[in-house]
């Protein structure tokens, strides 16, 4: 198993501005910051939250509930590695999809990846995405991009804010 598999997807799609949602101990973001690429970590888990600080302390790592999350800033790309979505109560979920997508910038990705047999599926994902503003650009069996099997038991999606066009602001 590829340990920074996760951190070379990111890596691959050339974020300069990261955010870690859902960062644990800080795994995924210690290693995007060792390449170069600008990362805040955001968990829940006053624990995790205390160890990634312990391995890194010159990074900026909150503790905040990612249903909640307003950074007041988006990023290139938001990246949920480790079953994120599958560990949020159930019923605050959407909440999570929605605020995450919140944060990514216009041209910017989602990245998620995720187990599917734990009550959510690509469908209420994907709706959650869509009702973000966010379109489906890939979809892999694995970090290491692995082709998706519609029967998998894990998915890797890719989503991507549009960019505006100048018709687009005519209107705003």
């Amino acid at each position: 198993m590829d340990v920074h598999g996760e951190a070379r997807l990111v890596v691959s799609l050339a974020p300069e501005r990261v955010l870690d949602a859902g960062c644990g101990t800080g795994r995924v973001a210690i290693e995007l910051a060792a390449r170069g690429i600008d990362v805040v970590g955001v968990d829940v888990d006053p624990s995790m939250i205390a160890e990634a600080r312990r391995r890194a302390p010159s990074h900026m790592w909150i503790e905040q509930d990612l249903a909640d999350l307003d950074l007041g800033r988006r990023f290139d790309l938001v990246v949920m590695a480790g079953n994120v979505p599958v560990f949020c109560p159930v019923a605050r979920r959407q909440a999570l999809v929605r605020r995450c997508a919140a944060h990514v910038d216009q041209g910017g990705y989602l990245l998620a990846g995720f187990r599917l047999d734990r009550g959510f599926g690509l469908d209420d994902y994907d709706r959650g995405c869509e009702l973000a503003g966010l379109i489906l650009q890939d979809r892999w069996a694995t970090w290491e991009q692995d082709p998706f099997e519609p029967d998998g038991s894990y998915a890797v999606s890719l989503h991507r804010r549009p960019l505006l066009s100048r018709g687009d602001l005519d209107w705003m």
